[in-house]
């Protein structure tokens, strides 16, 4: 699959939002859908959540438990790396915070970085520092409904204050690392980070 190109120029920003606008993006009403390849149908009554250890061990969550998880809303701007940004954006799910504790209840111990693993085989990676102090959350529900499958659903992850390239469609894994390791744009030349605030697009970016 092609790369994003560069040269893609979007609306200017309209008045009042462009302190809300990071360098190079354009408000949109829309909320676009953009994916690597063909939308995941997991039946729900076979989706499972885990985080995974650098030691192998496992936390795991079917559906009926992961929904009974304490629940996290958030009102959030999300910026595609292809330019749009929708603001006040409204989810609820479950923090990170909170699924961290629980794995550390079976013994999964943290590391400094995660790659988040997904249905249809997509990876990216995130720093652990990001995902935690209520930052990020695995969201289940977007403005009141069940988040639609081509927007991630039954859920996605969700760290708005990076590119939204991080917040991976149809998440089932976490899995701790040593040392931060490419994801599936990542490795094709997208930034390893990816702040939209420092416009940290492409690997060359600062």
């Amino acid at each position: 699959m092609a790369l994003i190109s560069r040269g893609f120029r979007g609306r200017r920003p309209a008045g009042g939002s462009a302190d809300r606008l990071p360098p190079g993006q354009y408000e949109t009403k829309d909320f676009p859908v953009l994916s690597a390849g063909p939308t995941p149908r997991t039946p729900l009554n076979q989706w499972t959540f885990t985080i995974r250890g650098v030691d192998a061990k496992t936390a795991r969550w079917s559906w009926d438990e992961f929904k009974a998880l304490p629940r996290t809303s958030m009102t959030t701007d999300i910026h595609c790396v292809t330019k749009w940004s929708k603001f006040d954006t409204r989810w609820e799910g479950v923090s990170i915070d909170t699924l961290l504790a629980e794995a550390a209840k079976r013994g999964v111990e943290p590391a400094p970085f995660t790659m988040a693993a997904c249905d249809g085989g997509y990876l990216t990676n995130v720093p652990l520092a990001d995902l935690v102090g209520g930052k990020a959350m695995v969201g289940y529900i977007y403005e009141g409904a069940p988040l639609d499958p081509e927007h991630g659903g039954p859920a996605r992850l969700l760290v708005p204050h990076l590119y939204f390239w991080k917040s991976a469609k149809w998440v089932r894994e976490l899995r701790f690392m040593e040392r931060d390791l490419p994801g599936f744009w990542e490795a094709l030349g997208y930034h390893i980070y990816g702040d939209p605030w420092r416009e940290q697009r492409y690997s060359g970016d600062a």
